[in-house]
């Protein structure tokens, strides 16, 4: 048997500096970052790297090392550990026996350099500094570092240009029944929206939009509600303020005016209005006469509502709409703005379930730090406004927020990394038929936990979606036909849906006729 000599080539100093080779998209983008070493991974070769500046751990194996480079004290602005006060390290308690020197023998001198904690342990207490963020005003407030906290918010609040806040008086403390009434703010569903869209795409309408200035303030006051000022904006004297409301009434969302040839339609989403028409100066009444019921800020030709971009070509009678921009703020929040541009939203052969969940208290730990809630409230707003390609991804990983497992948590990070690639896609209206048109199809007992079938429906306008959905379905489908006639039957209910608001609408002859819905 032959022995060999072990190889310490791949070991590294733990905490060291290295750069390593990063993924870009950009030609232009450095091709490393500055990380740090701080272990192995079992699964596979490589080394496990920190990367402070997006704050996140991967594996990596092209890197080169900075052995001899440690972090200290001026090299950071984070405090890592308590500086050295230089005094020598030795027990002055401790008692020495004397040294008996043989004859002949040289005597050793006691070297007087001073013994210092090397630089290198500095990252040591850098792994205690990563999540320290104060969650509390409370917590501000009792730091060390609270005036300059204040300076930087005053600062930030100084650049406002329009002063703002949402006051939430603890709703959930009151008693159904007993102290709160019903409250109602008019919202659109984003599918009256697109409808809208591409209806005005088709015969190239105006759309303006204006916006209620505190719109929130416009209500009468009938009963009297008292609430505790918040943390750091208390006047003395003045600790309780009174805060009242009162119930609104149900009313529409969308409202029509029809004169002759002349066609408007006002949308309404809380404080945000849309005016759709084709009569310039039918709308410019409407908004004057807005403006005198309540204080408005008139913002123009709509480019901008909700946080979806809309783009007009209106020599080719074209409109987009996308959600770039939000998407681009949801990446950074879930700091997946640098990550590979996915091809797909699911990865084909991905099945997911309740067996994947955390088995361990380590596990269900972990899991726990995980905003996996957060990420797929996320997806859901783009879902809803203009991505149905994510509708499927979303349907499916949205089961698993009570259970989040790793496979689940590795899906949704997946729409993201599709999200990513695809930021720029658009939803076009035009070149099309004005003519609702709709698809069909299911997932024959798609789902591992209960063998249940997903539904999927899409429904078309003047060449662009404007109404889509995918679910599990309610029951349990005993054969793919079955499955297939459950689905037919969702998509049937929102073609009649559309049908009734469309021809509401009054502006589409098209839709008296029947609707066509493709189907397996």
């Amino acid at each position: 048997m032959a022995w060999q000599a072990c190889s310490y080539k791949y070991l590294r100093v733990w905490g060291s500096p290295a750069y390593v080779k990063r993924l870009v998209g950009d030609k232009l983008d450095s091709r490393s970052s500055l990380c740090r070493f701080i272990g192995y991974p079992k699964e596979t070769a490589g080394y496990y790297f920190y990367d402070p500046a997006e704050q996140k751990v991967f594996v990596s194996r092209n890197a080169v090392f900075l052995e001899k480079d440690f972090p200290s004290d001026n090299q950071h602005d984070e405090v890592l550990i308590e500086e050295s006060s230089g005094e020598p390290l030795h027990n002055s308690t401790a008692s020495f026996e004397p040294t008996v020197h043989t004859d002949g023998a040289p005597i050793l001198r006691r070297s007087t350099r001073e013994s210092r904690v090397p630089e290198r342990y500095g990252f040591v207490g850098l792994t205690s500094q990563l999540d320290n963020d104060l969650k509390t005003y409370g917590e501000v407030m009792s730091d060390i570092d609270s005036d300059k906290w204040l300076e930087a918010m005053k600062s930030e609040m100084d650049s406002i240009g329009s002063n703002q806040a949402r006051l939430v008086t603890k709703g959930y403390t009151q008693r159904p029944g007993v102290d709160f009434e019903e409250t109602y703010s008019p919202v659109a569903m984003a599918k009256f929206i697109r409808i809208l869209l591409a209806i005005t795409a088709w015969y190239d309408y105006e759309i303006w939009q204006m916006d209620v200035k505190t719109g929130f303030l416009n209500g009468f006051i009938e009963e009297e509600i008292f609430m505790d000022q918040p943390e750091g904006f208390t006047t003395v004297g003045e600790e309780q303020k009174g805060y009242d409301f009162i119930k609104n009434d149900y009313d529409p969302c969308v409202y029509k005016k029809i004169s002759g040839s002349s066609v408007a339609y006002l949308v309404l989403y809380v404080d945000d209005i849309l005016l759709i028409g084709n009569d310039v100066k039918m709308l410019g009444d409407i908004k004057a006469w807005l403006s005198t019921q309540f204080s408005m800020k008139d913002m123009g030709e709509a480019s901008y509502i909700l946080g979806i971009k809309i783009y007009r070509d209106r020599s080719r009678r074209m409109l987009g709409i996308t959600q770039s921009s939000y998407i681009e703020k949801v990446l950074k929040r879930f700091r997946m703005e640098h990550s590979k541009r996915g091809v797909l939203s699911m990865r084909h052969g991905i099945k997911l379930s309740k067996k994947q969940s955390p088995k361990t208290d380590e596990e269900l730990k972990r899991m726990s730090d995980i905003p996996y809630a957060s990420a797929v409230g996320s997806i859901q707003y783009a879902v809803q406004c203009t991505r149905p390609d994510v509708a499927y991804g979303l349907s499916v990983t949205s089961r698993y927020q009570a259970c989040t497992g790793e496979a689940h948590w590795s899906a949704v990070k997946s729409i993201l990394k599709y999200l990513r690639r695809t930021k720029d896609m658009f939803l076009i209206y035009g070149g099309g038929e004005l003519i609702q048109e709709g698809y069909s199809d299911t997932s024959f007992q798609s789902d591992d936990d209960d063998v249940k079938s997903q539904s999927g429906f899409v429904f078309k306008l003047n060449g662009g979606v404007v109404a889509w959905k995918s679910s599990k379905q309610d029951t349990t489908a005993d054969s793919t036909t079955e499955a297939e006639y459950i689905a037919a039957l969702e998509a049937s209910k929102e073609a009649v849906w559309m049908k009734n608001y469309i021809q509401e609408l009054g502006v589409v002859p098209s839709i008296a006729e029947p609707v066509v819905i493709f189907c397996e």
